[in-house]
């Protein structure tokens, strides 16, 4: 732990080096210390250079406790986890829970090495309970999540996210599924969608399919919307990443806007009235 802290210090000292490391985390600015962050890291390597900005958002709430959003360059997402009483107060939260993670990025153990691989492979492999022979057939998800880690060698886990969350929303959406049972292959999938961000283009095109769902099964989007709201919650509340939990919620409120302004969308059912009540959320 104190080797730990000591490389965070010496990080601090090379990205913030007017920044006083004992009382980075202690400054109530340290909103701007985020972006001072970013922008150094930007013009030491040019890292993300297409996006160079921090973005903040603030759900909309009459009242506290207010829930604030931040998204770094690469795709990343923190919030706030403590209970906050202001937007303000929230805003600087999540600044600090992406502060501490930017950092802790920075360590030797975020980059992605061949001995990263291992330890990440054996740890999918533990929890899929599969076999590590999985790891070499890219039709597997831990072969393919083998196959996409090698080809980001020597990047950090946040510069890795965006393709993560991207992979993550196939496996979710059904899209991998779908195409195993044609001539693409994951390993092709993958190395197509790693040109690609994650845009409102492609979450439109999974709020499609979240919308074929519903007519198949009416009730499916609203149930697999509170699911994605509970789990983007407890995430938040844990200092945990929420890229993937968050992009879940903007594709179901996108496919259950459609849903609620065309009646047509799917048959009646009991489960209806609670589609109807995630409407008025939306």
């Amino acid at each position: 732990m104190d080797r730990t802290l000591e490389s965070l210090r010496h990080i601090i000292a090379q990205v913030l080096p007017h920044r006083d490391p004992a009382l980075v985390f202690k400054d109530l600015n340290v909103v701007s210390m985020l972006q001072e962050f970013w922008e150094s890291k930007q013009q030491q390597r040019a890292a993300f250079p297409s996006e160079g900005v921090v973005v903040y958002e603030s759900l909309p709430a009459p009242g506290p406790p207010f829930v604030s959003y931040v998204t770094l360059p690469g795709g990343s997402c923190f919030g706030n986890f403590q209970c906050c009483l202001s937007r303000a107060e929230a805003r600087r939260d999540a600044a600090k829970v992406a502060l501490i993670n930017s950092l802790f990025n920075e360590l030797p153990s975020r980059r992605i090495t061949k001995e990263f691989i291992m330890e990440s492979v054996q740890e999918a492999v533990a929890s899929t309970s599969g076999t590590l022979d999985d790891a070499d057939d890219p039709s597997t998800s831990v072969g393919a999540y083998h196959y996409m880690l090698e080809s980001n060698m020597g990047k950090t886990m946040l510069e890795f996210q965006e393709l993560m969350t991207i992979f993550q929303l196939l496996h979710w959406n059904g899209s991998l599924k779908a195409l195993r049972e044609t001539k693409c292959s994951r390993q092709e999938v993958i190395s197509y969608y790693s040109q690609y961000s994650l845009d409102e283009k492609m979450r439109s095109h999974m709020a499609l399919d979240w919308i074929m769902k519903e007519r198949e099964s009416p009730g499916i989007v609203s149930q697999e919307l509170r699911m994605a709201l509970r789990q983007l919650e407890e995430a938040r509340k844990a200092g945990q990443e929420l890229r993937f939990y968050k992009e879940k919620k903007e594709i179901l409120s996108l496919a259950l806007t459609q849903i609620c302004s065309d009646p047509d969308t799917s048959s009646p059912s009991d489960d209806q009235l609670s589609l109807t009540a995630l409407c008025g959320y939306h």
